[in-house]
C-alpha cells in the first residue's frame, strides 16, 4: 500500500474535471504517456482501480468516489496553508505580542494600535503588562514581541527605537496654590500628597529626578491604579501628581487641570520601542515601529 502525496490528488482531481488524460495531462504540465504512468503506478499501488473507461472518458469507480471527496476537501486546505505560511515567512501575519513597562503609555498605544490594525487586518494583537522577568527579559524569553518603555536598556541582541518625546511635568487642581507657578521646586511639594502609579519609587522620575536627589519627600505618598481616577482626585484637591504633559493636555479641558513644569528646566523623557535585533526584518513588527514613528512626528508638526 503506498502513502497518498499531494500529487496523487492533484491527479484525481484533474482527471476528473477535464474527463481524460489528455486535458488533465495539460492541465498538469505532464505529456499523456507519463500521466498514464502515474495513474497505472497508483492504482498498482493502492491495489484498486480509481477509473472506469466509457468511451473517451473516464468515469471514477466508488474507490475513485472517495479519493476524489479527499482531495476536493484537502487540496484547497493545502493551498490555503501554503499561502498562510507564505505570509507567516514574509511577516505578513501572526501575533504581535506587546508588552508595556509604564502605565501612560497604555494610553499612547491605543493611538498607534487603531490605524494599525486597520493597515495589518491579519495580525492579531496581544498587550502583556505583567512579565515574569520584567520587560526586557520577557523580550530575551520571547514572551513577546515588543516592549514600549520609557526607560530602555541598551543590552546586545535588542533595539530601541524613541517614538514619542514629552516633558513629565506636576500636575495640580484648579485650587492649587501652584497652579500660577512657572515652575516647582523640590521642597514646595514636601508638603504635598503625591499621587502616583503603584511603581516603586526608584522606577518613578519624579523620585528618582526630583525629590531624592535633593533629599525631599512628599508628605505623603498615594498609589493609585488607574489614571482616571487620579486625575480626579487631583481635580477635587487631594493631591498632586507627575505625568507627561500630552496626558494631562488631553484631560486638562474637562478637568480644569494645571500642568507645571518640574524646575528650571524640567524633566525631558521619551517612549521607546524595544525589539530583538533578530527580529527587525519581520514586516508586521517593523511596520508598527514605523507607524509610531510616523505618529511621533505628526504630533511634533502641530
Amino acid at each position: 500500500m503506498t502513502q497518498l502525496e499531494r500529487s496523487h490528488l492533484a491527479i484525481v482531481r484533474a482527471v476528473d474535471q477535464q474527463g481524460s488524460l489528455t486535458a488533465a495531462a495539460e492541465q498538469l504540465n505532464l505529456t499523456q504517456s507519463a500521466l498514464s504512468h502515474a495513474v497505472r503506478k497508483l492504482e498498482n499501488q493502492l491495489g484498486v482501480a480509481l477509473w472506469t473507461r466509457e468511451g473517451r472518458r473516464l468515469r471514477p469507480t466508488q474507490a475513485g468516489e472517495y479519493l476524489l471527496s479527499v482531495a476536493d476537501r484537502l487540496l484547497p486546505q493545502l493551498t490555503h496553508a501554503e499561502a498562510r505560511l507564505r505570509q507567516f515567512a514574509l511577516g505578513e501575519r501572526g501575533t504581535l505580542r506587546i508588552g508595556i513597562e509604564c502605565h501612560p503609555c497604555y494610553q499612547w498605544l491605543l493611538k498607534v494600535v487603531s490605524p494599525y490594525l486597520a493597515a495589518w487586518p491579519d495580525v492579531d494583537v496581544d498587550v502583556k503588562q505583567e512579565f515574569q522577568f520584567g520587560g526586557i527579559g520577557a523580550l530575551f524569553a520571547h514572551e513577546i514581541d515588543l516592549l514600549v518603555t520609557p526607560d530602555p536598556l541598551y543590552e546586545t541582541g535588542l533595539h530601541f527605537e524613541p517614538v514619542l518625546d514629552y516633558e513629565q511635568v506636576l500636575v495640580v487642581g484648579p485650587q492649587h496654590a501652584l497652579r500660577t507657578a512657572p515652575f516647582v521646586q523640590p521642597e514646595q511639594l514636601a508638603r504635598e500628597t503625591l499621587i502616583t502609579y503603584p511603581i516603586a519609587i526608584d522606577r518613578l522620575d519624579i523620585y528618582t529626578r526630583f525629590l531624592l536627589p535633593v533629599g525631599i519627600r512628599p508628605k505623603r505618598h498615594k498609589p493609585i491604579e488607574t489614571t482616571d481616577i487620579m486625575l480626579q482626585m487631583v481635580a477635587s484637591g487631594r493631591g498632586v501628581a507627575a505625568l507627561p504633559r500630552w496626558l494631562v493636555d488631553e484631560y486638562a479641558p474637562k478637568l480644569e487641570l494645571t500642568a507645571v513644569r518640574l524646575g528650571m528646566k524640567g524633566i525631558a523623557k521619551q517612549i521607546f520601542l524595544g525589539i530583538r535585533a533578530a527580529d527587525a526584518d519581520t514586516r508586521y513588527l517593523s511596520a508598527f515601529v514605523e507607524l509610531a514613528r510616523k505618529h511621533r512626528d505628526q504630533e511634533e508638526r502641530r
